[in-house]
């Protein structure tokens, strides 16, 4: 007997957004859509070495190369501001079909690849800046933006945790780098890790593929989903946008431009410790064990918390909890400085890891409820730039001004700088949105598409 596949149909919700419904994954795809969710962070963890063990194999750079500290820390500087500009672009070719994500995870793979080979061997700096910072940021970048979109997308219903939990791979997938470097040699570190890179790329790249477009869970009733909080926990506290905003209506309405500003000091501040803590406990005489512990748990941390806060964000509102993560990163970084015990500064950096990764998947989803979806990925864009300025500082300008100043004011005051970003979340409002309890509220219709 013949298997008569359900005819797909467009449904909408009270406020007007679409859903297609009637397609399981399995028959997409062949498997679960949890294969896709699982793919998408094996890619994430084979190329975090890229960014989140490069603190630690800085100490080992900068000296056995002739570097300098400042100029080895520009290196990442630079691989940070070419990943988040490239990710922009990746995101519109998968969007408009111009690219798979097979295609771009592969591509990317084995430009991040080249990017660790680089620094394993390469001994003149401007051809690590080629290789490492410019090739392999892009390849960074390509693979960061197919992973986030394609899982996003096969995960509407739990976009923000999905987000987290996926970006979190490219946090803790450093974690035995990190330890390895301090026994071995950087060179087999990264060699190890650029071939762990491209075969995980080839196999778990090559399982990932999108839904069609508003694709949506048949066994989840959408329109229920959008007014039942039993559903869906993240009502009441995360109201859907009132209308679709393009990019110039959201810069008019301030709210953009002040997440901008949030994400460029929150990054920035992530980057700092990301880039430095390793070096800090050298510096002040901790000793390269603990060093090593500081860094690993900041990035395991990093990783593993960034799930839970958008989870916590859909229970308790994304405002509220950004905030609080903030919070926690602005006095961790203070807690460096006046730690005194190796075991305290293990902690503070801990509690630095946990602050400075949970924003990103919250912001991401900002953008999409408070300016709609019809210009999501242009009012990305924008948002993603931040990204690029805070990697320019938070380790370009910082790891100068180290040079002159030292590691405790620098870390003292991004501590501070921390706390107001936390406490300026309160002035971001959703635009067209009255100040009134979101409950009664949710009859209110997205403008039309």
């Amino acid at each position: 007997m013949n298997h008569v596949k359900p005819t797909p149909r467009d449904v909408r919700d009270v406020y007007g957004r679409r859903y297609r419904i009637g397609e399981d994954a399995r028959e997409l795809t062949g498997h679960s859509r949890r294969w896709q969710l699982w793919a998408a962070w094996s890619c994430m963890v084979a190329i975090s070495p890229l960014q989140y063990s490069f603190g630690t194999a800085a100490l080992g750079l900068s000296s056995d190369r002739g570097w300098g500290t400042a100029r080895t820390l520009w290196l990442l500087a630079v691989f940070v501001a070419c990943q988040a500009l490239v990710a922009v672009p990746a995101a519109w070719a998968q969007r408009a079909r111009r690219a798979t994500p097979t295609q771009l995870v592969v591509g990317g793979g084995v430009l991040s690849a080249i990017g660790l080979v680089s620094l394993a061997h390469v001994d003149a700096y401007a051809a690590v800046v080629a290789g490492y910072s410019l090739l392999g940021g892009t390849g960074a970048g390509l693979v960061y933006a197919a992973c986030i979109t394609t899982s996003a997308r096969w995960f509407p219903d739990r976009r923000t945790a999905t987000i987290g939990f996926v970006t979190g791979g490219f946090a803790v997938g450093a974690v035995p780098s990190i330890f390895l470097l301090t026994w071995l040699d950087e060179s087999l570190v990264f060699d190890l890790t650029a071939l762990v890179a491209v075969l995980v790329v080839l196999v778990a790249g090559g399982l990932l593929k999108d839904p069609p477009r508003h694709w949506w869970p048949a066994d989840i009733d959408a329109q229920a989903w959008a007014v039942d909080r039993k559903l869906n926990r993240s009502i009441p506290n995360n109201a859907p946008a009132v209308r679709h905003y393009r990019p110039a209506e959201a810069m008019k309405t301030g709210a953009l431009p002040l997440m901008w500003l949030l994400l460029a000091i929150s990054t920035a501040l992530s980057l700092l410790g990301i880039g430095f803590v390793a070096g800090y406990a050298v510096d002040t005489g901790l000793g390269m064990a603990t060093a090593a512990c500081a860094a690993g748990l900041l990035a395991a941390v990093n990783g593993l918390g960034r799930s839970s806060a958008g989870h916590l964000s859909d229970r308790f509102g994304r405002r509220r909890v950004l905030a609080a993560v903030l919070m926690v990163e602005g006095f961790a970084h203070m807690g460096l400085v006046v730690a005194g015990p190796g075991w305290a500064f293990v902690v503070c950096a801990m509690f630095a890891g946990l602050g400075g990764g949970a924003f990103y998947a919250i912001m991401a989803n900002l953008v999409l409820e408070f300016f709609g979806e019809n210009s999501l990925l242009q009012n990305q864009a924008i948002l993603y730039s931040a990204k690029a300025a805070g990697g320019l500082v938070g380790i370009g300008v910082a790891a100068s001004v180290i040079a002159v100043v030292g590691y405790r004011p620098l870390f003292l005051g991004a501590g501070l700088l921390g706390v107001l970003t936390a406490l300026s979340v309160r002035l971001l409002k959703q635009p067209g949105r009255p100040a009134l309890p979101v409950r009664p509220q949710l009859g209110t219709p997205v403008a039309g598409e």
